[in-house]
């Protein structure tokens, strides 16, 4: 584990573990949490002999509270930053949520063209554009984004409470398992990290638009995507998303909600593990 320097002074933590000869899985975490919400993936793929890297995303986790920079184009220059440092190539990147975002920009603007990018692959992703537009009139109002805010603003420490326990892993269905564990690892990375970068990062993941991030991206990509998604619905991401790669594939999962990586670990992780091999 480690820390990397951006060009603009900030500290980025990230994880480096497993042979340093071994193919990289790298690892783009959601909003509001860490790299530690890949713990479930990250043990899997070093069981399975790969080298795996996780970064804290600026004002997330570890990395530096900083004031400026919650934004696509500095959250994909920052995960440049640690490739960079690491000198990884051929790796495969894996963005969930926001994640998802930050993978087709840093995928787009910076790895193809360094030659460091063998696959991406897109969890529950936010892209191409969340938010509804006059041109994306199947996202979500930007009244429920104004909401976020202003319970983030009004006691963040219960947001995250509800998020977790609701909408996020889908504990709020009928019949639903929930995990107290889950629920209070979520509230723990999220609770660790800046407020005001998870504010001003709810604009970031909802009216970022990347529909030419994901036309630029030419390496073989995966989208994977819950059909049961409360927080990113499938129809407006992942099903459009895979249509603007130059060379996609398209996994529903069936009942499956937005953090389908964490609790439904045992299926996700040898789909994750048959993409990255074939």
């Amino acid at each position: 584990m480690g820390y990397v320097t951006t060009k603009d002074g900030v500290d980025i933590f990230f994880k480096d573990w497993g042979p340093k000869e071994a193919q990289p899985i790298v690892f783009h975490h959601g909003w509001p949490l860490s790299s530690d919400d890949w713990d479930a993936q990250i043990l899997f793929f070093l069981q399975h002999g790969f080298r795996v890297v996780a970064h804290d995303r600026r004002g997330h986790g570890r990395s530096a509270q900083v004031s400026e920079g919650h934004d696509m184009d500095h959250y994909a220059a920052d995960a440049a930053a640690v490739m960079e440092h690491l000198d990884l190539k051929n790796a495969v990147h894996i963005g969930h949520s926001t994640g998802g975002g930050e993978v087709a920009r840093y995928v787009a603007r910076h790895g193809q063209a360094q030659g460091r990018v063998a696959k991406a692959v897109l969890v529950s992703a936010v892209p191409p554009l969340m938010v509804k537009t006059e041109a994306n009139p199947g996202g979500t109002p930007i009244e429920v984004f104004d909401g976020f805010r202003a319970a983030l603003a009004a006691n963040r420490s219960q947001f995250y409470l509800d998020v977790a326990s609701g909408p996020f892993y889908g504990f709020n269905r009928p019949g639903a398992q929930v995990s107290q564990g889950v629920i209070q690892n979520w509230w723990r990375q999220g609770m660790v990290g800046s407020a005001k970068a998870h504010y001003e990062g709810i604009k970031a993941f909802s009216e970022t638009d990347q529909t030419e991030d994901l036309k630029r991206m030419a390496v073989p990509t995966l989208v994977l995507h819950g059909d049961a998604d409360q927080v990113v619905p499938i129809d407006d991401a992942g099903r459009l998303s895979v249509k603007l790669v130059q060379n996609g594939t398209l996994k529903v999962y069936p009942g499956f909600p937005h953090g389908m990586l964490t609790v439904h670990a045992d299926i996700l992780n040898p789909d994750l593990l048959a993409f990255v091999k074939a």
